[in-house]
């Protein structure tokens, strides 16, 4: 290698080292949510395995579930937008929302029940916000994104050999060469999907500050007007009182006009106003973005798409991010890859700083309390998780998860800085471990889930930890192998005769 290609190496591997130092902790957070928040929607299922399930919602019945839910707001706060969920595969349950509540819906339309799935959102809001500031914590999320893209791109540039090493692992070896040995396997195998979901997830963050900036400049600070030209226009607004819309004829007439779209949400623009109008989300097959938008007034007449699935070029780009950074396409196989590679870059984020302390332990610099501190993030992170699941079962859905996702995570901190030689891998893995069965068992005794879907999470649940400890033991350096700090043997010169 010439000198100046040693020089990039140097600087890349440095550049590398302070990215990954700096949002490592944050990272491994995200990339550890975000690997749940893959399966939201059967996680939704799973936390409230009681409610009755529904495949499909007729427009009639849509109209129904509209009027129930505006009537459950009477004498408050006018709503200024109405949800509903139509059901689907992976979540067969209607839901309408309001802004003073949600409720699951029956076939009939009726509501049958409050949606209270509050771990789920509360895993969704830490992936995608950190418990900011919602706008705030887009940003910060932005733009780690945007950290663990350099990351990706430095640890190949830090590493001639890395493509060409890509299925030379020595699990069995040293500690920190088989550990090193992962971190770069696996940064290879899992590089295009790593960019994929923080490009991706850099646009979804950081979108708001680009349209906000765009709104200061050109349109007088009037979002909408910049939001238009990608997802429509929102029509003018009177707050006069009118009866609520047909959003049974609007779904009879996009049944009609566009037999190939799956509506998966209908939104109700200021209902009971005349300025209300009627939005319906609908899936397209084999598609990447989302779906499409289409129009109607409060009688149900079309006023047509946003074109999301066949406009302008960056209409198309926008409304495939989406699906692209969350997986919400090709069914349960993606869902599967998805998570896989998910855990496999909390593998890469975790090592990346393991292999830093250990060099600064090898060098006479490390730090018992640092160490410490960076194994309760690893393994704390999960074990919080965990720990919110038995708050959300026993105080129900008003349980204060939040704070004990950051209570839980900050005690082991405080362990692991008081108590740093107490605070090991092996013991928190152990914990993590179990905690993932008994949480599994106790679903399963407790709820008792009678739907397979629901209950192949347990199974799950209790076979992944089993199966992750096999594969360890499997990978772990034997008894008699010598460490790195004792070779396994003394090369002497060759004695000529």
């Amino acid at each position: 290698m010439t000198v100046k290609g040693q020089l990039l190496v140097r600087r890349a591997l440095g550049g590398h080292a302070a990215l990954g130092l700096l949002a490592g902790a944050l990272l491994y957070i995200i990339a550890l949510t975000g690997t749940v928040v893959v399966i939201h929607d059967r996680l939704q299922r799973w936390e409230q395995p009681s409610i009755a399930e529904v495949a499909t919602l007729s427009p009639a019945a849509a109209q129904s579930a509209m009027v129930a839910a505006m009537a459950q707001g009477a004498g408050k706060p006018a709503t200024t937008h109405l949800y509903l969920r139509m059901p689907n595969v992976d979540l067969p349950r209607a839901v309408v929302t309001t802004d003073t509540g949600a409720w699951y819906v029956d076939e009939g339309g009726r509501l049958a029940g409050r949606e209270a799935h509050a771990w789920t959102e509360m895993v969704i809001s830490l992936h995608e916000y950190l418990h900011l500031p919602v706008n705030w914590g887009m940003i910060l999320v932005g733009m780690l994104g945007v950290v663990l893209a350099a990351l990706a791109i430095t640890g190949v540039l830090a590493h001639p050999r890395i493509v060409r090493d890509a299925f030379c692992l020595r699990a069995r070896h040293d500690p920190q060469i088989a550990r090193a040995d992962w971190h770069n396997r696996l940064g290879v195998w899992t590089l295009p999907f790593v960019l994929a979901v923080t490009l991706t997830g850099s646009f979804i963050g950081l979108s708001s500050v680009g349209y906000s900036v765009l709104a200061k400049a050109y349109t007088g600070g009037d979002l909408e007007r910049v939001y238009a030209p990608i997802y429509g226009a929102e029509a003018k607004s009177d707050p006069a009182s009118a009866a609520l819309p047909d959003i049974r004829t609007a779904l009879t007439t996009l049944a009609a006009r566009v037999p190939s779209a799956r509506p998966t949400y209908v939104i109700v623009h200021e209902p009971g106003t005349r300025g209300q109008h009627v939005q319906v989300l609908g899936e397209l097959p084999r598609r990447l973005v989302y779906g499409d938008s289409y129009s109607f007034d409060a009688a149900g007449r079309w006023m047509g798409p946003a074109g999301l699935s066949d406009g302008a070029i960056g209409r198309q780009f926008a409304a495939s991010t989406y699906n692209l950074h969350f997986g919400n396409f090709g069914g349960l196989m993606v869902e599967v890859a998805y998570m896989l590679l998910g855990l496999a870059l909390c593998v890469v984020t975790a090592t990346g700083t393991t292999l830093w302390l250990t060099k600064r332990r090898r060098r006479g610099m490390g730090s018992d309390r640092l160490d410490a501190s960076w194994t309760a993030l690893v393994w704390g992170t999960p074990l919080a998780l965990i720990a919110t699941l038995w708050l959300r079962a026993a105080a129900g859905a008003d349980a204060p998860l939040v704070a004990g996702f950051w209570g839980g995570l900050a005690l082991l901190l405080v362990a692991a800085i008081v108590w740093p030689l107490a605070v090991t891998p092996v013991r928190l893995r152990g914990a993590t471990l179990a905690g993932l069965v008994a949480t599994a068992l106790g679903h399963a005794m407790l709820l008792r889930p009678a739907v397979p879907a629901v209950l192949a999470i347990d199974v799950v649940l209790v076979a992944g930890p089993v199966l992750v400890w096999a594969v360890y033991r499997r990978f772990q350096r034997a008894p008699e192998r010598q460490t790195f700090d004792k070779p396994v043997a003394v090369l002497k010169p060759k004695v000529q005769a």
